[in-house]
């Protein structure tokens, strides 16, 4: 899943250049590089499709130039997560009415990327010979309050029962949570058989499935383009967790750690960066500090910066824009975007 704009990480995730086309951590890869090449570990190239906004089709093939035209899924408009994964499963069907489909966010970091092929080989061994939904779960390092968590049973076992999902907690809650011992968080990745996500749909999301069930013979074919630009301008904008995980009686979780992030935040790329003596995260060859500390600066790498007295900020330029805010309210990034997207032109978001 490759389509969205990722705001929080405004200004340089932009709607012309998102963040899952950004070499973020300065790796040499961009993040959807990076989950292209940790899925070719599970599957043939072939069968790994990319879903995104149409006016991201010539950017993902500049990046993954081996994929072929029927893999990069267009979508016309954002519609969330569940329009999304059903216009795929109708792709894939079309192919293999009988697959095993892992997905897969696009700007995810995951650091230990053996121990995330032994998990999802073992959930796609599961879910090939079961009637189940799976859903990655990350083993909490701390109460963070912007994941979403997931309370699961018969902890005893590495294939758990999901008991409960809960969207972001405060700190109290997500405390309790992590205290108790029977929670995780909530990565996005799934697992299971198209089989046992169809009927999902039919049961959970019957008007979204019956919106792209009738272009069936059209997937594939030149006829799709135009369907689903009308299929879509029906969908309602619902995500798969909310639609039919949260609602799912047969929805399983495996607790791993497996060095992930959802880099939804500068605040959450700051601990995987290097910290100068003063805990600062700088990119930037020509940044010079002084009584600062605590903060994360991700400047052009040429350009001569020097900040004095700041503690706890983040400070971003890219391109025409230049962000300086506290790091406690870089939630408050999205509503700037938003009112920029009133009083602005649309070059700077």
């Amino acid at each position: 899943m490759a389509g969205g704009i990722g705001s929080r990480f405004w200004p340089m995730s932009r709607t012309q250049q998102p963040k899952q086309f950004l070499d973020i951590l300065g790796t040499g890869e961009t993040l959807i590089q990076q989950t292209y090449n940790r899925l070719k570990r599970i599957c043939p190239e072939e069968n790994i499709y990319i879903v995104t906004n149409e006016i991201y089709k010539e950017l993902t093939f500049s990046q993954l130039p081996n994929l072929n035209e029927d893999q990069v899924i267009c979508e016309p408009s954002r519609r969330n997560t569940a329009p999304c994964i059903a216009y795929a499963n109708y792709k894939i069907a079309s192919k293999n009415p009988n697959a095993n489909i892992v997905v897969a966010p696009a700007d995810h970091l995951i650091l230990k990327e053996d121990e995330f092929v032994r998990v999802v080989k073992q959930a796609l061994e599961y879910t090939a010979n079961n009637d189940a939904l799976f859903t990655l779960g990350i083993t909490p390092t701390r109460p963070d309050t912007g994941y979403g968590y997931i309370q699961f049973e018969d902890i005893d076992e590495d294939i758990k029962q999901v008991k409960t999902f809960t969207e972001k907690p405060n700190l109290e809650l997500a405390n309790q949570f992590i205290a108790s011992g029977d929670f995780c968080w909530n990565s996005g990745m799934f697992v299971w058989s198209l089989n046992s996500i169809q009927k999902a749909f039919e049961t959970l999301l019957p008007t979204i499935n019956e919106a792209f069930a009738a272009g069936i013979g059209k997937y594939n074919t030149p006829e799709e383009h135009l369907f689903i630009k009308e299929a879509y301008a029906t969908c309602k904008n619902i995500s798969i967790d909310y639609g039919i995980m949260e609602k799912s009686k047969n929805v399983f979780v495996i607790s791993a750690d497996i060095g992930w992030s959802d880099l939804g935040t500068w605040g959450s790329i700051y601990t995987h960066l290097p910290l100068d003596e003063a805990e600062n995260a700088v990119v930037g060859k020509n940044v010079m500090l002084y009584e600062s500390k605590g903060n994360i600066i991700n400047v052009p790498q040429d350009k001569l910066v020097v900040l004095q007295g700041l503690e706890n900020y983040i400070v971003v330029e890219s391109d025409d824009i230049l962000l300086v805010c506290k790091k406690e309210d870089e939630q408050n990034i999205k509503q700037f975007v938003s009112d920029i997207k009133l009083q602005k032109d649309e070059r700077f978001y």
